[in-house]
């Protein structure tokens, strides 16, 4: 995940557990961070005007997490669909992975929750930030 698209994210005294770690469910609003500044920053758009909505969640710890770490979050999109995209992330610390993640995200229509395709003009600005191929 050398180029992916990374956020900093503070740790904060309320993130921690009673062994001063990280709490296992702050790590998702940690991801959730970053996904929605990629949504801003590369797709050019509010998460509130797109229709994704998670279908699956996965998290991998490899190390806890403390107040006064910096947390770096990295995402990529390592797969994309008609009406889904997969995105991978990873929490490092000082370079070193302390979590992984992975989403797949579903474009839905806001009235009935179905899946549709996901817009084209956010298809094409993954496929440019990501360098992905378009289907032939």
């Amino acid at each position: 995940m050398n180029d992916a698209f990374t956020v900093e994210v503070p740790v904060r005294f309320r993130d921690l557990d009673p062994l001063d770690h990280v709490n296992h469910a702050v790590y998702a609003s940690y991801i959730e961070t970053v996904r929605i500044d990629y949504i801003k920053d590369v797709l050019g758009q509010r998460q509130q005007d797109l229709s994704f909505v998670i279908a699956n969640l996965e998290i991998s710890y490899e190390r806890p997490i403390t107040l006064g770490d910096e947390p770096v979050v990295a995402l990529s999109v390592t797969d994309l669909g008609e009406t889904s995209c997969t995105m991978a992330y990873e929490i490092r610390v000082d370079g070193e992975i302390a979590a992984t993640a992975e989403t797949v995200m579903v474009h839905t229509d806001a009235e009935t929750g179905a899946p549709t395709p996901i817009p084209a003009d956010a298809r094409e600005r993954i496929r440019e930030y990501e360098g992905l191929e378009a289907p032939a």
